[in-house]
């Protein structure tokens, strides 16, 4: 009996440990299983033996943030140019004309054009481009509010490019611009531009200064000195409309564009605001504005021009031709004698050789005409150094006004 019941005991023992391993066992299976990736499931469309679907991984990346500094610094720029549109947009108009045109198969008796332009006072006195009011019949000027009034044309000067028209409006109910100093401006500085491009208006564009000093061509046969260039996009329609700087004053008077297309190219032009100064108060005055000339043609000299004519110096303005009866004839002043060619091109040539103006040297002829125009009226009298069968003269020129 001893023994049966030993034998007992030790098969409970024996079953326990065998309970026990087969316990172990089944822990161990499940720990791996949920360590293991499943196979993917086949959906009811998959066949054997396709490509298991392979979910994507996707990773969030949190973009770097800008220091704080460099932030602050992008919202000055837009509070600058926030600041500048809300103080100098309601001094800005659109203006539209009428003028009439040469009736043809092909077109109506009278035409419209478009253009921008700037009121300089309380008494309603607006600057805008010659060329936007020429021959205007009948002129409107719509206000940043969306007034439209009349306007009355009161001088126009195609040489400078530039007129000033007037409406008659409550002084109150006015805003006008400040006018700055286009002799410090420098090439990089900020530009902007607010017209009416395509008719758009309160437009505001921005840019650098890209060039100075540039001369531009006018309907006349003279040219416009110290012409501001600008990359600030400049459209039809944002002619006669204010080029400001950074404080917000007008520096220029938005006039013309360089393209290929009829849209801007990234180069645009404004006749600077010191000479516009200088003209708007005849134009207000006596409706026209008198430009100084000594009245001469002439091609600034080269290297090459001075070697083929064997001149004495390398720079200056030789003068091939000298207009009857002006400033510079009755100074005493020679033109060519004789036209030669060179590389192709005629030269009139054994003419008088400019090399300064008063204190101004004389370097090409942009040099003359720049002086001429932003520093000298009609009447006065200037020194003009000249030289003459290889020597050098001093000519007493009273200025008259161009034709």
């Amino acid at each position: 009996m001893v023994r049966a019941l030993r034998e007992k005991l030790r098969g409970c023992v024996y079953r326990r440990w065998v309970c026990l391993v087969a316990a172990f066992w089944v822990l161990v299976t499940v720990t791996l299983l949920a360590c293991t990736s499943l196979p993917a499931v086949l959906s009811p469309t998959s066949e054997l033996g396709a490509r298991e679907t392979v979910t994507p991984i996707i990773v969030v990346v949190t973009p770097t943030s800008l220091p704080q500094a460099m932030v602050d610094e992008a919202s000055a720029e837009d509070r600058l140019l926030i600041n500048i549109y809300e103080r100098v947009n309601p001094a800005v108009v659109n203006i539209e004309v009428i003028r009439p045109v040469a009736p043809t198969s092909h077109s109506e008796f009278f035409q419209e054009g478009e253009g921008s332009g700037f009121i300089i006072d309380q008494e309603g006195r607006i600057v805008t481009n010659h060329h936007v009011v020429e021959g205007a019949e009948e002129v409107q000027v719509t206000l940043h509010d969306g007034t439209i009034v009349e306007a009355e044309v009161l001088g126009t000067d195609a040489h400078s490019d530039l007129a000033v028209i007037d409406i008659d409006f409550p002084p109150e109910a006015l805003r006008w611009v400040e006018l700055g100093d286009s002799d410090l401006l420098q090439v990089g500085q900020r530009a902007i531009a607010i017209g009416n491009p395509f008719g758009l208006e309160g437009t505001l564009t921005t840019g650098v200064i890209s060039a100075l000093g540039r001369t531009l061509p006018a309907e006349t046969l003279f040219a416009i000195p110290e012409v501001i260039q600008t990359d600030a996009a400049i459209n039809p329609g944002n002619s006669g409309g204010p080029l400001l700087d950074a404080q917000g004053s007008v520096i220029g008077v938005n006039t013309a564009i360089r393209t290929t297309t009829g849209g801007n190219t990234g180069v645009g032009f404004a006749v600077p605001i010191n000479l516009a100064k200088r003209v708007i108060p005849q134009l207000i005055a006596q409706g026209y504005y008198d430009h100084p000339q000594l009245g001469i043609r002439g091609v600034s000299i080269t290297p090459l021009l001075a070697d083929e004519l064997d001149l004495v110096v390398e720079r200056g303005i030789l003068v091939s031709e000298v207009t009857a009866n002006s400033a510079a004839e009755k100074a005493g002043m020679r033109g060519g004698s004789g036209e030669v060619q060179i590389r192709g091109d005629r030269i009139v040539a054994g003419g008088d050789i400019i090399i300064r103006i008063d204190d101004r040297e004389v370097v090409q002829f942009e040099d003359l005409l720049s002086y001429l125009v932003m520093e000298t009226e009609v009447g006065q009298e200037v020194a003009v150094g000249i030289i003459r069968d290889g020597d050098e003269q001093t000519l007493k020129v009273v200025l008259a006004a161009r034709p």
